[in-house]
């Protein structure tokens, strides 16, 4: 069997290579430069890249409502990496009381143990990866608390006794 290669087929070929690296770097998360750490009351301190928590098991928050002390509330969907896992992943004591979040800009919140309940660390809002707004890259999302309680652009989570 004889293959003849035209030059439009050459030219074809030599394109898709070249498109098809594209098109599958489009597919996975963004290259983002971005840490994590999870300290305080924990045997295994640990600080998470932004592309370790991308490759982690990923949880849809769907249909959030987000209760605002300022602003009209709004619903809205996120996708992240499950709390509970990264506190494990820490070696955090089962009877810890709350963890304090410290964004980059030096805001921090206590939030208590009960409000932690199906908590995510997002890393995707309605989809979309949050690279490029001011709530992103990363933002700590609580379903069942109101959305002043949450915080973004979190790099430490310190648990408390």
């Amino acid at each position: 069997m004889n293959i003849v290669l035209t030059n439009s087929k050459i030219r074809l070929i030599w394109l898709s290579l070249l498109i098809l690296p594209l098109l599958l770097s489009a597919c996975g998360p963004p290259n983002v430069v971005w840490e994590l750490s999870i300290t305080g009351e924990v045997s295994n301190p640990t600080t998470f890249t932004y592309k370790e928590l991308a490759d982690m098991p990923q949880v849809d928050l769907n249909d959030v409502y987000m209760e605002k002390s300022r602003g009209e509330d709004e619903i809205r969907s996120f996708s992240g990496v499950e709390l509970s896992l990264l506190l494990e992943e820490a070696s955090a004591p089962e009877d810890f009381s709350s963890i304090t979040a410290f964004a980059a800009d030096g805001y921090a919140i206590d939030i208590s143990k009960d409000e932690l309940v199906d908590g995510i660390i997002a890393l995707k809002d309605s989809g979309d990866w949050m690279t490029d707004t001011d709530e992103g890259p990363i933002r700590l999302v609580f379903p069942s608390t109101p959305a002043n309680r949450w915080i973004y652009q979190v790099n430490e989570i310190v648990v408390n006794p």
